[in-house]
């Protein structure tokens, strides 16, 4: 059983909305953790939120992880640690912009819970603190734990052969990217629709209005530009250039990120967080456009096959995209950290590649395919496949990095468990009757 901070349930916190919406509680105390109540509504929303998300725990696992949360804020508050009422602003706003993706829409959100989106924010402002404490508690347990290689060997040599896991087929895959190129006229067209927006702002129309009416960014345009929370890290750099100098009721220059061009309107701000309306405006891309990016790529992957340049030297030379250009084109698996993908991860990266790859060989190159980048644009890549791993029981060689986080995961489990015991013989633990259980920890329990 993990004892990290239970991610989706307490990264999203909407258990006892999720409960009550059910009609599946009536609510009560049943344990209590130093000054901290651990509710019957929380319990049931923890087991329906796990259940929601695939991923099951009994009664007993899902009270053990209320809990241990309830100790971790408890420990916070003797320990002095704090988050800051911006901080947990910046997180209700990311967290209430997932909710509303997750429902597609504010309204349909209203609907479910019988509640405004203002009202669900207060009432989950507490909750979201303390999940924020007990993060930071956990991250202070822990620290910044780094195994050696030694540690890491160590750590294998105590599985046994026939414990050792089974490493499914693996590969690493390097790409090529080109993305078609926006004009200078396109370019200059777009900044000076937008600079008549601005002007209009300026003249004193509603940017409210105007970005309803004429904003690309599908995130804000329907809540007419409104961006509220913002804080330094979450926009991109040159976002928050502009963003950041801005005083009440001014409105920036027009400006180029990744995205388009903008202009901005700060609407308040308290400390370094911002309100702000935005309009954005991306430059289009022509028919020719396409051709020229496709037509370069067949170019550069001929030269490559004819061997003018090696791959990694024309990744270098021609790629268009900043994250694998200087690594020679390795796409690194975000889902585990490392270079290496299984089956079902290049499915999560495209379906279609899963049969490509079946039909390589190290060191061959797939077909020209088109995507979409992680900026929303179109562009395309061609592949070369490095390695291939066949199915294996894990080795120190190939399967290191595995090898490291589980190794890693043992020792924080470990740690956890120290400080569960330490920390609960020194801490009010009460746990109601009708809900006492076996919990999977040595935790030491009051009267």
């Amino acid at each position: 059983m993990n004892f990290r901070v239970p991610v989706i349930v307490l990264l999203f916190g909407l258990w006892q909305f999720y409960a009550k919406a059910q009609n599946t509680t009536i609510d009560k105390i049943i344990a209590v953790v130093g000054k901290q109540p651990v509710l019957l509504s929380e319990l049931e929303g923890t087991i329906l939120m796990q259940e929601k998300n695939e991923r099951p725990l009994t009664r007993c696992q899902a009270l053990e992880q209320l809990v241990f949360t309830k100790l971790l804020v408890t420990q916070a508050d003797r320990d002095s640690v704090t988050v800051s009422d911006a901080e947990v602003d910046g997180e209700m706003s990311k967290r209430m912009s997932y909710y509303v993706m997750q429902f597609g829409s504010e309204e349909k959100m209203e609907e479910f819970y019988g509640k405004r989106i203002n009202v669900i924010k207060d009432e989950l402002r507490g909750d979201v603190k303390d999940q924020m404490l007990a993060q930071r508690m956990q991250q202070k347990i822990t620290g910044d734990l780094k195994l050696s290689p030694a540690e890491v060997r160590l750590f294998f040599n105590t599985i046994p052969v026939d414990s050792l896991p089974l490493i499914d087929a693996e590969i690493e895959i390097e790409q090529l990217v080109r993305k078609p190129p926006v004009s200078k006229e396109e370019k200059l067209k777009t900044r000076q629709t937008l600079e008549s927006y601005r002007q209009r702002v300026l003249k004193g129309e509603s940017m409210n209005v105007l970005a309803a009416l004429y904003s690309e960014d599908p995130g804000s345009a329907k809540q007419g530009g409104l961006i509220e929370n913002v804080f330094r890290g979450q926009m991109v750099p040159e976002f928050e250039a502009h963003a950041f100098k801005l005083k009440a009721g001014e409105v920036s220059e027009v400006f180029e990120t990744p995205y388009g061009f903008h202009f901005i309107q700060l609407v308040a701000r308290r400390g370094e967080l911002l309100d702000l309306r935005h309009i954005l405006i991306s430059p289009k891309m022509t028919n020719a456009d396409y051709y020229k990016a496709k037509s370069d790529l067949d170019s550069i992957k001929t030269q490559v096959e004819a061997g003018a340049y090696t791959f990694e030297q024309a990744v270098k030379r021609f790629s268009d995209d900043a994250d694998t250009k200087q690594s020679g084109g390795l796409l690194i698996n975000q889902a585990s950290g490392s270079t290496k993908w299984t089956i079902e991860d290049i499915a999560t990266l495209d379906e279609k590649l899963v049969q490509t790859f079946n039909n390589l060989q190290p060191g061959q190159y797939s077909p020209i395919v088109q995507y979409v980048g992680a900026d929303g644009k179109p562009g395309f890549r061609f592949f070369r496949l490095k390695s291939r791993i066949d199915p294996h029981k894990a080795n120190l060689k190939e399967d290191y990095a595995r090898l490291l986080q589980m190794a890693t995961a043992k020792r924080q489990k470990e740690l956890t468990s120290e400080w569960i015991t330490k920390r609960s013989k020194a801490t009010y633990i009460k746990i109601e009757n009708d809900y006492k259980c076996k919990f999977e920890k040595n935790w030491v329990l009051s009267n």
